[in-house]
């Protein structure tokens, strides 16, 4: 889990598949601000999500039934996510940074779009290397047929063997 220090303005660690390590500072202006401030929100739902399973495993064993969620997390911890989730909306007035509709919709689908590029890098590779393999195979029958047809065509032999010259000036 990644967590986050206000005052420091740090990461105590970081997921194998971030972008950056923990030791990089954040990107300066509004756009480090922003990033920062969605740490500290993410710290702050996870701080929330502890004291809701600290709190419903607690009242499991108590008879007369369970309180509401908003009633089991301190107002402490429900104000800090509020006020992160204000913060963020102010701060994203300032960026215009675009994000593809793709990569929220794989977010919300709980899929990680880093993992999903790696993908589809891989699969462009993958049929870069077939198309490749078939261009490779068209040329190798072209230089077999051209040397069949001049072999049997022996006047065609200036047309289907042009000089370095020829090639030159057609490109």
């Amino acid at each position: 889990m990644t967590s986050y220090n206000p005052e420091s303005q740090t990461l105590s660690s970081h997921a194998p598949d971030s972008p950056r390590s923990s030791q990089s500072p954040p990107p300066s202006g509004a756009q480090g601000d922003l990033e920062l401030e969605l740490l500290g929100l993410a710290n702050a739902l996870y701080n929330l999500g502890t004291t809701v399973i600290n709190d419903s495993t607690k009242e499991r064993e108590r008879p007369g039934g369970a309180k509401p969620v908003g009633l089991r997390a301190s107002p402490i911890v429900r104000n800090e996510v509020v006020h992160h989730l204000a913060t963020i909306d102010d701060k994203a007035q300032d960026i215009r940074t675009m994000i593809p509709f793709q990569v929220l919709s794989d977010i919300d689908s709980a899929r990680n779009p880093m993992q999903l590029t790696k993908e589809r890098l891989e699969r462009a590779a993958t049929e870069n290397q077939f198309m490749n393999g078939k261009i490779a195979a068209i040329d190798s029958y072209r230089k077999l047929l051209n040397e069949a047809l001049v072999s049997n065509f022996p006047e065609t032999a200036e047309y289907l063997h042009p000089s370095q010259d020829d090639i030159k000036m057609e490109t």
